[in-house]
């Protein structure tokens, strides 16, 4: 780690005191994460993140495979051991399989398009791994997510796509959780 983690007990005012206990509420029955043990060196800065994340994670029509597949890749191509150690379990318990699983955890697919994972999902993947590489997204890789989700569906995989590409960044830039010298899946 960068910084040292905040001690949310040294946060005393009571604006910044009602924003812990905001991110305690999302964060139950767990603890508070490293991640808001960074974040909270800037109460407000958390407090959004807070607010937008719940929403990503919580509040979208996405089903967990899908949710999931797309914050995965995103750990992987970026990187971000400490964001795929959680949520990997996450794609599993979201019916992602053992060979989904495999895939997911190798950076370059080289134009891979069968085995382990279904024809939707492949979209999620391929749609993830080229708006996180490139940003602009090619027409033939929109058509094919087009094809099997919604278009609330289809803002809800970009902003997934593009909050947990803010997370894997922030991750890897404090080297929060430590994670940034193991080798994740497929290393």
């Amino acid at each position: 780690m960068r910084l040292p983690y905040k001690d949310p007990e040294t946060i005393s005012s009571p604006e910044d005191t009602a924003i812990v206990d905001r991110v305690r509420a999302r964060r139950t029955p767990r603890p508070l994460q490293p991640l808001d043990l960074t974040l909270l060196h800037s109460p407000a800065v958390a407090d959004g993140w807070n607010s937008f994340l719940g929403a990503i994670r919580t509040k979208t029509t996405l089903a967990d495979d899908t949710r999931e597949i797309a914050i995965c890749r995103v750990a992987v191509v970026n990187e971000a051991w400490y964001e795929w150690m959680h949520h990997a379990p996450l794609a599993k318990a979201g019916g992602v399989s053992e060979e989904g699983m495999k895939l997911l955890g190798e950076k370059e697919l080289d134009g891979k398009k069968e085995g382990g994972l279904s024809e939707k999902q492949w979209a999620v993947v391929r749609f993830t791994d080229s708006m996180t590489r490139s940003v602009k997204v090619d027409d033939a890789v929109f058509a094919e997510l087009k094809k099997h989700f919604s278009e609330k569906e289809v803002v809800e995989i970009t902003a997934t796509v593009a909050a947990y590409n803010c997370v894997s960044r922030f991750l890897v830039a404090l080297d929060v959780g430590e994670k940034n010298s193991v080798k994740g899946p497929g290393h």
